[in-house]
Order: structure tokens, then C-alpha cells, then sequence
């Protein structure tokens, strides 16, 4: 064993040290005060096998290699994820001869309220539903050669942990605001999320909204609008959006209290304003209404734009993505690696003469317009709506290419087999977007493509080759969805 120990105290890693040393492993105690030489001797003495434990105190947690620690032992309480990662990460280097880490945790439930939900998140992303999802199923969609393994016990104390730390319960999360309002009386949604440990699905689900938690809690509102429920409602359907371009311009415009006039702004402008009105103003409209009247409306619910500021200014700071401008289509208003949903996307494309816009069902939309195709597609086919015979193979073979089968219909040298393998020739843009599971809204743009390939018919098992390279993570989750 070739363990690092993180403790609270110096006199907690002096006596973890002797403890261990009385009981025959060879163990030392360091800390940030300890002489350099000290530390870099006991460093030295576990790589080289002459100690078997070091305990630490504010030290080693990052910028520490000794990629011979294959064990870590949690025994001082942390609810920061950098931190928990951080010690974490001392013992997950590689090297010959090293099968595993083994990682003992004895803080995590050295009080009922701990969080378990932000160090799992911290490790595996996503809402904290998500990670209820992956720990109740056993992590099943980790990126390839990961595995994570609770038993049974554990299992039920984090399952318990996510779901009764938090208030989750609507009449909770009311009685929540209203103690904080009593000390913070301007609260914003960032500042309550951050008191709370709520997620912003949480404050939106069952079709509720920030605007209704603070008038549930007696929170001064402005007044409403004549489709206030149906806008307030809508605002959830913006929780995705994820790019500092569209955030920035959004919150420009909706903290002028004057309504924007479409036809006086930049194209771009025009058609980011258009995303932004179709989901949130769609079942106030019929077909007819133009983004004006969309625009015109939404403003007269100025507690709706309110809340859009209060959102924008959580998912400004939620951004996790470099994201680079759509070549292809200048004018629209797409990031390569953002997400955006279906209503999204078309409003970029301006493929609606009107505010509203019609349904986008099918996995491809011919854009003749805008002389590209637009493919959105779903990974993890496992659940949702899908038919086992539409359980089509999508994923990422690398960072650069995406295997993707055509409908089961679709022959090769039909009129859309055709048109997908002669598309560069013929000047036509392929544009890919994709999301893990059929229950997001949103999806990942993976930007332009070119077909390099196809196996098969009915359907056409087509490689693409991406203009932009995936991320790292997004190639690790893209690339596990079938493992």
C-alpha cells in the first residue's frame, strides 16, 4: 500500500501517523509548515516503498505526483467538489504495476445534512436527478473503461442523502425562501440556489417557477401580464442555454424596459431575439403573429422579464464550453458546442416567416432555405419512445468522426441516400446536433460534418467527419452511450 491520508488538523495527522506506526505500517505526518526537505522526503520515502502512509494536513491536495498512490483516505470533512477532486485525484495517475485506487471515505456521513449530491456531480456532471439516476442504476452510462460500484448500504445512505438534504417538497422550498428572506430580503435565484443547494430544475419543475416561489413566499413581484402562468411556465424552457454570445445579448435587451424594434436590429440580433420569444411567447401565439407582436408581448409581463435577467445571470456563470461561430451560416446564430433546442434551431436558421413555429419531429430537416440538412439525433436509445426497430447506432467513434444510421428505409441510391453522400459536391452543409437521452429538451450542435462514408442500407450506417473537433467530455459521453 502507498496511501495518502487527508486530515483536519496537525495534531489529527500526528496522531493518525503514530497510530498507524504502532500498529506496524510505517506511517509520517506533514503539513504546510513542515521544511520543504521534509515533505519532499516523505514524498519520496512512499514512492519508494520505505513508508506506507503520509498524512497531510491543507497539503497534497493538488500539484502532487506520486503516481505509485493507489490509496486515499478521506478523513477530513469537505462539501467543496474542487476540493474532494483534488484529493481524489492524487491517487487516480496511472502507473505499471497499479491496478486500482482504493478510496476510503470516513466523513461522508458525519452529519445527516452532508451533501453527497455536489461530490457526485462534482464526479460525474449533470443535474443532482441525474446523479440520483446514475447511483440507483449503478452508474451504467460511464465513459468507457470507468466503473463505479456502491453496495447496498451505500447505496441506500446517498440515494437518502440526495433526496432529503435538500428541501424537495414545494410547500419546503417556499418555507426555504421565506427564512431567507428574513436576513437577505433582495435574494436573487443565484443567492437562493446557493443558500438552498437547490438545482435550477428544481426550482422550475412541475412547471413552477422563480416568480412563483417568491410570491408563494410573500416576495414583492411586479404586476402580472394578461398570459402570465403560461410565460412563467415558459422560462424553464431556457434552463440550457449555455453560450456567453446569447446570454449577453438577451440580458442587453430585456434590461431596456422599452420593447426592441425587430426590424431595427442586425440580422443576427434579430434571429437570437427570435430564439429567445418562439419558446417562451409559442402557446400564447397562433400561426400568424409576427416576432414583433412576440416581442411586444413578452414585454408586457415585465415580472417574466425579470425572472430572464435573474436566469441569465446563474447560466452566464454555468458556461463550460469554448464555443466557436457557425462558418457555414454567418447569419445564423449558432455556437459549435453549445445547445440549443429544436425551436432554437430553426428560429437561428430563420425557417419561420412568423414568431411561431411549427413542430420539427423527424431526426432530419431538409433546410432547403438555408441549403443545409440539420440532423438531431439521440444517443441512449435504451428509454423514452423508441421502438427496438428504431433503436438506430449513434456515436462517437472519435473526437472527429460520428457514426450515425440513416432511417431503416433509407436505400443508398435513393433520392435522400443520394443527397446525404453527395452533399459536399453539391454545396450543401450537414449540421449535426445530438443529446445523451430522449427526455432532454436540448441539444448538442456539433457543427458542420462531411460524409466520409457509409456501410449497409436501409438503413445507412454513415460515418461523418466533424469540422470541429468534440471536447474531451462530450467525446467521453458521446463515445459511452452504447459501451
Amino acid at each position: 500500500m502507498r496511501c495518502l491520508g487527508f486530515c483536519v488538523s496537525i495534531d489529527h495527522a500526528r496522531f493518525m501517523a503514530q497510530h498507524f506506526t504502532r500498529h506496524g505500517i510505517d506511517a509520517v505526518a506533514v503539513w504546510g509548515d513542515s521544511p520543504r526537505a521534509e515533505r519532499e522526503s516523505a514524498l519520496r520515502d512512499l514512492a519508494e516503498g520505505r513508508v506506507r502512509t503520509v498524512f497531510s494536513v491543507d497539503l497534497f491536495n493538488e500539484g502532487v505526483d506520486v503516481p505509485a498512490v493507489d490509496t486515499v483516505l478521506m478523513l477530513r470533512p469537505t462539501e467543496s467538489p474542487t476540493l474532494f477532486l483534488q484529493q481524489l485525484g492524487r491517487g487516480l495517475r496511472k502507473t505499471r504495476g497499479k491496478a486500482f485506487c482504493t478510496v476510503l471515505d470516513f466523513v461522508g456521513i458525519h452529519r445527516r445534512e452532508f451533501r453527497f449530491d455536489r461530490r457526485y456531480r462534482a464526479l460525474l456532471g449533470g443535474t443532482r436527478r441525474d446523479v440520483e439516476r446514475a447511483v440507483a442504476l449503478q452508474f451504467p452510462f460511464l465513459p468507457a473503461g470507468c466503473h463505479m460500484q456502491l453496495d447496498q448500504k451505500a447505496a441506500e445512505i446517498v440515494l437518502r442523502s440526495l433526496r432529503d438534504a435538500i428541501p424537495s417538497r414545494w410547500p419546503a422550498k417556499v418555507d426555504e425562501l421565506r427564512s431567507l428572506l428574513r436576513d437577505r430580503p433582495e435574494i436573487d435565484l443565484a443567492g437562493f440556489l446557493d443558500e438552498s443547494g437547490l438545482d435550477l430544475d428544481d426550482v422550475y419543475e412541475g412547471g413552477k417557477s422563480w416568480s412563483d416561489l417568491r410570491q408563494a413566499a410573500d416576495a414583492p413581484v411586479l404586476p402580472a401580464g394578461p398570459h402570465e402562468p403560461m410565460l412563467r411556465r415558459a422560462v424553464g424552457r431556457l434552463l440550457h442555454v449555455d453560450d456567453e454570445e446569447r446570454i449577453g445579448t438577451y440580458q442587453r435587451l430585456l434590461s431596456n424596459p422599452a420593447n426592441p424594434t425587430v426590424s431595427a436590429l442586425a440580422e443576427r440580433e434579430r434571429r437570437l431575439l427570435h430564439m429567445l420569444v418562439a419558446p417562451i411567447a409559442d402557446r400564447a401565439l397562433t400561426r400568424e403573429r409576427t416576432v414583433q407582436e412576440a416581442v411586444d408581448l413578452l414585454w408586457t409581463h415585465p415580472q417574466v422579464r425579470v425572472e430572464l435577467l435573474d436566469l441569465l445571470a446563474v447560466l452566464a456563470d454555468r458556461v463550460d464550453h469554448v464555443h466557436r461561430r457557425l462558418s457555414t451560416h454567418p447569419e445564423a446564430p449558432l455556437q459549435v458546442h453549445a445547445r440549443y433546442s429544436r425551436i432554437e434551431i430553426l428560429a437561428a436558421f430563420a425557417l419561420s416567416p412568423g414568431a411561431k413555429i411549427a413542430a420539427w419531429q423527424s431526426g432530419v430537416y431538409e433546410a432547403k432555405e438555408a441549403n443545409a440538412e440539420l440532423f438531431a439525433f439521440t444517443l441512449d436509445k435504451s428509454s423514452g419512445s423508441f421502438s427496438p426497430t428504431t433503436r438506430y447506432r449513434d456515436y462517437a467513434i472519435s473526437r472527429t468522426l460520428v457514426h450515425w444510421e440513416s432511417q431503416s428505409k433509407t436505400r443508398a441510391d435513393s433520392a435522400t441516400g443520394m443527397r446525404y453522400r453527395n452533399h459536399e459536391r453539391e454545396g450543401r452543409a450537414i449540421l449535426l446536433f445530438t443529446r445523451l437521452r430522449a427526455d432532454e429538451r436540448s441539444f448538442w450542435f456539433l457543427g458542420p460534418a462531411t460524409y466520409r462514408g457509409h456501410v449497409g442500407e436501409k438503413p445507412m450506417a454513415i460515418t461523418w467527419e466533424l469540422h470541429h473537433p468534440l471536447p474531451g467530455d462530450l467525446y467521453a459521453a458521446f463515445a459511452a452511450a452504447v459501451a
